[in-house]
């Protein structure tokens, strides 16, 4: 892989997370501290649940498999728990997580991006590491949005100011 390819690969997958960080704050702003434990029925999860799930998968993943720290992730809890953080916690714990992760992904080598291993039971090279937390973080947020929009009944904004109708250019 040529390093200028490598280079624009982790510049946008940095930048997906960046968005998706700054939509789950956009949605922690407008809940309140019940709101992010609220359970739809006994098999979904609350938004605590997914932040906590979002913090396992981002550090197992870009922290562990890519970056070389162990792994000492405990699934099960990050969908157990139904209390005992709050808001700002959650939003800290994230931000923390995932500043990482980006620092994780953006020193990353070439050969490391090349470099298949077993992850939760998956094979992949560096690039499918990251690969996945950028979906993974990406498939969370929506649920986090879209649980966000049923609690409060109103548009979030996420992007407020922008022609999204604009045309693409040649």
């Amino acid at each position: 892989m040529a390093p200028q390819l490598a280079s624009e690969f982790v510049a946008q997958s940095i930048y997906r997370m960046d968005e998706s960080t700054r939509m789950v704050h956009i949605c922690m702003e407008q809940l309140s501290e019940k709101e992010i434990w609220i359970r739809h029925n006994d098999t979904s999860n609350s938004i605590g649940n997914q932040l906590l799930h979002l913090c396992g998968n981002i550090t197992q993943y870009a922290l562990s498999a890519l970056g070389g720290e162990p792994d000492s992730r405990e699934r099960d809890k990050e969908f157990e728990t139904r209390s005992g953080f709050t808001k700002a916690q959650l939003v800290r714990m994230l931000d923390e997580t995932v500043e990482k992760a980006k620092r994780a992904i953006d020193s990353t080598t070439v050969e490391n991006l090349m470099r298949k291993r077993n992850v939760q039971g998956f094979y992949f090279s560096g690039m499918g590491i990251i690969i996945h937390v950028v979906e993974h973080y990406s498939y969370h947020v929506g649920q986090i949005a879209q649980w966000t929009k049923m609690l409060k009944n109103s548009d979030l904004g996420f992007y407020d100011g922008m022609d999204l109708n604009a045309k693409n250019s040649p």
